[in-house]
């Protein structure tokens, strides 16, 4: 296989991201990419920064929230599903413990000092949850 298809979901205000597929909420653009592709190369054909996505899930599985993005050398395969979430969109706290992580992402929060966990995500930013 030469080529991948991703199944774009893009909400909040990166809606915008998705040209034609793009709606006042949310957008769905179908993506084609060449096999081999990871997640930094799905970024670059949307034209979207990194730093512009909030809380990411690749197949229903968390890859990346803001301030903890493990997750831009993720290879992707055809059929992937990839919802990204603007930088407004806030996700309960308590629904953070037992959620199914994509590897990049589990082994970021395991290795990192507070696991992940935080009231604020701003660079600088000290107060643990």
């Amino acid at each position: 296989m030469s080529e991948i298809h991703i199944d774009v979901w893009l909400y909040g205000e990166l809606a915008h991201f998705g040209g034609a597929a793009a709606g006042s909420a949310f957008a769905n653009p179908q993506i084609t990419l060449p096999a081999g592709s990871r997640l930094r190369d799905l970024l670059a054909a949307l034209g979207m920064h990194s730093e512009e996505r909030g809380i990411t899930f690749i197949n229903g599985d968390l890859s990346a929230m803001p301030g903890l993005q493990p997750d831009l050398d993720h290879p992707l395969q055809d059929g992937d599903r990839v919802a990204f979430f603007h930088l407004r969109s806030m996700w309960p706290f308590q629904y953070r413990h037992g959620v199914a992580m994509a590897p990049e992402m589990q082994q970021a929060m395991l290795s990192s000092d507070d696991l992940g966990l935080h009231h604020a995500y701003t660079q600088g930013e000290s107060k643990k949850s």
